[in-house]
């Protein structure tokens, strides 16, 4: 019967008993880290930080320029605009929350729009995507999209985790056509979808839309689209025409912050 391993290496190399004990220890622990990490592939990827929103994260509608509303639309929170103080056709809908319209609440929710749109924009994305997202199921990640257009459904497969974080980084134009949808499975949040987008976003008539669209220019909300979400513009105007927009509610306490 041949020697233990301890023995074996005692013989060669002179060591105590101790440290040889140690060696193996550590080459055990090191053997079972690597054979983990072959079965779960997934416990080597730390989770994406969903994009710190700051008081942005209050409004349904937020715009640098005139919104504009036609119909009974639903905004289950606020309503705000700067700069400029005015809006039109928002008495014929039912708004949740506030209005703030050039006030100084508009104003710093728009200054921290502007770091929510630079933050999703500095994130490391996972892959780059063609432009048609329709047909499509993504794993959580980033997403980097020249211009994106949605025909049908996009499924959006949170894999059992309610923190499962989806940031889609857009270079110019977002648009969907007439009854296009965003499904969220197994666990995905409509609070942890975020859509940075280069300049404007339109969702075509009876869209099912989810997560907060951050755009450079305007957000134009075809007739009957659905947002759980948010339609936040920086620059330019967000145009409703009896819509619904919810307020992304996470099912569970969202993971850790963005970058400050």
């Amino acid at each position: 019967m041949g020697m233990p391993s301890h023995a074996l290496l005692r013989a060669k190399y002179g060591l105590p008993r101790r440290t040889v004990r140690t060696v193996l220890t550590a080459s055990t622990a090191v053997a079972l880290t690597i054979v983990l990490l072959v079965l779960h592939p997934s416990a080597a990827q730390a989770l994406e930080a969903p994009v710190t929103l700051g008081t942005a994260g209050d409004f349904s509608v937020l715009a640098g320029a005139e919104p504009t509303n036609t119909g009974p639309s639903f905004l289950g929170q606020d309503l705000g605009r700067y700069p400029g103080n005015t809006e039109s056709g928002f008495g014929a809908a039912t708004i949740v929350g506030e209005t703030h319209l050039g006030d100084p609440v508009a104003t710093q929710a728009q200054d921290d729009l502007s770091f929510a749109f630079d933050d999703a924009a500095a994130r490391t994305p996972v892959a780059t995507l063609g432009a048609e997202l329709g047909g499509t199921i993504l794993t959580p990640g980033v997403y980097q999209i020249a211009a994106a257009q949605l025909t049908g459904p996009l499924t959006l497969d949170g894999q059992g985790d309610s923190r499962s974080v989806f940031i889609f980084q857009i270079d110019t134009t977002l648009n969907t056509a007439a009854n296009s949808q965003v499904v969220l499975t197994n666990d995905a949040s409509a609070c942890n979808v975020f859509w940075k987008i280069g300049s404007s976003a339109t969702l075509g008539a009876g869209t099912n839309f989810a997560g907060t669209m951050m755009t450079q220019t305007s957000i134009t909300m075809g007739g009957n689209a659905t947002l759980r979400g948010r339609a936040l513009a920086r620059t330019a105007a967000v145009t409703l025409d009896t819509n619904v927009i919810t307020e992304p509610v996470c099912a569970a306490a969202p993971g850790p912050p963005g970058p400050a």
